[in-house]
């Protein structure tokens, strides 16, 4: 991870690349972040920066809250979130992070908590299926039915499903691109949608994952059934006589 920004969700909307085509965004109000702590190996036995976002009065703090940052000597700030950067050394406490650290064209992971939808059963939640809805099927279509096993274990398996709370979950989309970047502003549209409501909190860093650049062999096969590997439209059997 090389790049981080605590942001808030704005809302989604469309934009227009230049060959007219419409791509579906995500505005993200990305920053400003201050740095407000810094881990490092010797003390820690890790090094990461922790950031804060979003102004917030003391009388909502705690006093360990308010004493956190006083004793860096950072504005008061509603959320906190630690990251482990690749390069902490180059970030000092008080140091403010905006929308500018992402460039278009980056690929990001957006972490966030996503709607919640209340008390659901195993159908919307699960997409269980119904019981017979005739011959004597009752009024249980959609209970769970039968649980687990009777005499032996006479116990639930966990993670069995169930009905319950539905949602409010911390969900990561990864591999997500960065269409547009607005440093005076502090936004940033990423193609696609994020988890949580309009509003809500969400953490964007570089993504996991690593793709490698395709070469100009890289889709010709090895295996000699293939179109692709054959010097000519002749079948592998019939070249190899």
């Amino acid at each position: 991870m090389k790049k981080a920004i605590i942001g808030k969700k704005v809302g989604m909307t469309q934009i227009f690349d230049e060959a007219g085509k419409v791509i579906p965004v995500t505005v993200i109000e990305a920053g400003p972040c201050v740095v407000v702590q810094k881990k490092d190996l010797a003390k820690d036995g890790y090094t990461a920066v922790q950031l804060g976002f979003e102004d917030v009065e003391a009388k909502k703090l705690t006093k360990p809250e308010a004493g956190h940052f006083e004793k860096a000597g950072t504005p008061l700030k509603r959320h906190l979130k630690e990251f482990r950067l690749e390069d902490c050394s180059s970030l000092n406490v008080g140091d403010v992070l905006k929308a500018d650290v992402f460039a278009v064209g980056d690929k990001v992971d957006v972490t966030g908590i996503s709607k919640g939808k209340g008390y659901a059963g195993v159908i919307k939640r699960f997409n269980a299926q119904r019981t017979p809805t005739s011959h004597g099927g009752g009024p249980v279509h959609r209970h769970a039915g039968s649980m687990g096993p009777t005499s032996s274990p006479s116990r639930i398996f966990k993670g069995k499903i169930g009905a319950g709370h539905m949602g409010d979950e911390q969900i990561t989309i990864e591999n997500l691109d960065i269409v547009k970047v607005d440093p005076e502003l502090n936004m940033i549209a990423i193609r696609g949608a994020i988890p949580g409501p309009k509003g809500g909190v969400v953490y964007i860093k570089n993504t996991v994952k690593n793709f490698k650049e395709k070469g100009a062999a890289a889709n010709v096969s090895t295996n000699p059934q293939k179109q692709s590997a054959r010097v000519n439209p002749q079948k592998a059997s019939a070249r190899n006589r």
